[in-house]
């Protein structure tokens, strides 16, 4: 087994893991609440909020690859983001939707690094906005369940590496600019760097970008608050913003089974810690999961309509219409040897003997030409 495989398999029993821990601790009783409180209603919900978030981020998707050169129409990205989250909901690891429309995206536009780039950049875009507006979000709204995430990213070692980062990168920015002959990898650097400036920071590309990020960011944290009443939280949605930006920042961890894992871990955290109830933020995160899932169900349709067009059967052959057959004004149709009609006055060659002989009818009698030989 590969080590890629094995970091795999090690991340998915990590997020295994801590549902086993969560329902050691608080019991399956959340699970199942959660599973029972949930209604039609709340499903068309989640569908409504899903086309939202779904639409804004094939936009930026479409965004990004334009900014690349590549072609991608909005309908297809639609489909495709649709395919994707659903894979990702179903499959272990939450990437391998991701990595299938990467890949066909990139087959079919006839480059396929680029086009894997174009969706890793699209990614990137959504964390970093969700990054931004979660340090944001802690650092100003107060809450008691912050107080030590705030004094961590205000901690001097927190400091100390972002400058480090920062210095890193600037490094590297001025090396790849001055050099000119560089290796393999330098140069693939310098290529990620271009197409990030071409597809996330140019003139044309980041106001939208921005703009279907925070969309859809929003359309996140609807689906959470939703979740939170149907568990029946009653605490304002003030209240509720920073713990659900919490549980979201727990979502972009690389350990989970579909997305489970440590986001129902940090809402029942955040929410014990809140005075909210460590049961109410685990039921919170499963309605959440379990809405997400109903709002990717459409990719599901996506993923196996080709496969259902092939499958249904073709259409019979209709039986081709009988031709009328026109008739005479004596009502009697004119038919040759064959049996096939013949009108009126027409001629009809015959062998009889050898001799070629000729017959011509009209009205009911027979006259026989010159040449005939024989008796007709």
């Amino acid at each position: 087994m590969t080590r890629s495989r094995w970091a795999a398999w090690l991340r998915m029993l990590a997020g295994l893991g801590i549902l086993v821990a969560l329902v050691w601790h608080l019991g399956s009783q959340a699970f199942l609440d959660g599973l029972r409180r949930i209604d039609a209603a709340t499903l068309l919900a989640a569908l409504a909020i899903g086309v939202l978030t779904t639409v804004f981020s094939a936009w930026r998707w479409c965004l990004v690859a334009r900014g690349l050169g590549l072609r991608l129409p909005l309908g297809r990205a639609v489909a495709d983001y649709y395919r994707a989250l659903f894979l990702n909901a179903a499959l272990p690891g939450g990437v391998l939707g991701d990595v299938h429309r990467a890949v066909d995206h990139g087959r079919t536009s006839g480059n396929l690094g680029r086009g894997v780039r174009a969706v890793a950049l699209e990614r990137t875009a959504g964390q970093v906005v969700l990054l931004v507006t979660g340090a944001v979000v802690l650092l100003v709204r107060p809450s008691p369940v912050l107080a030590p995430v705030a004094r961590f990213l205000a901690s001097p070692a927190v400091a100390l590496a972002v400058a480090v980062v920062g210095l890193l990168v600037v490094a590297v920015a001025v090396r790849l600019r001055r050099r000119r002959g560089a290796s393999r990898g330098e140069r693939a650097l310098r290529t990620v760097v271009a197409e990030a400036r071409q597809g996330l920071l140019a003139r044309g590309v980041w106001p939208g970008v921005a703009l279907s990020s925070v969309a859809v960011l929003a359309g996140y944290l609807g689906m959470f608050v939703l979740a939170a009443r149907v568990a029946g939280v009653t605490a304002p949605t003030a209240e509720l913003v920073p713990l659900v930006v919490l549980a979201l920042l727990a979502m972009a961890l690389p350990v989970n089974v579909g997305g489970w894992g440590p986001r129902e871990g940090v809402a029942a955290w955040a929410f014990g810690a809140a005075g909210l109830g460590a049961t109410q933020g685990l039921t919170t995160a499963v309605i959440y999961g379990v809405l997400a899932f109903v709002a990717s169900l459409p990719g599901a349709a996506v993923l196996l309509g080709p496969a259902l067009r092939r499958a249904a059967p073709l259409p019979a052959e209709q039986p081709a219409a009988s031709a009328t057959v026109p008739r005479p004004a004596d009502g009697h149709p004119r038919t040759g040897s064959t049996g096939m009609v013949r009108p009126r006055g027409a001629e009809v060659p015959s062998a009889v003997g050898g001799g070629a002989r000729y017959q011509a009818r009209t009205h009911g009698e027979r006259r026989e030409t010159p040449w005939s030989a024989g008796p007709s």
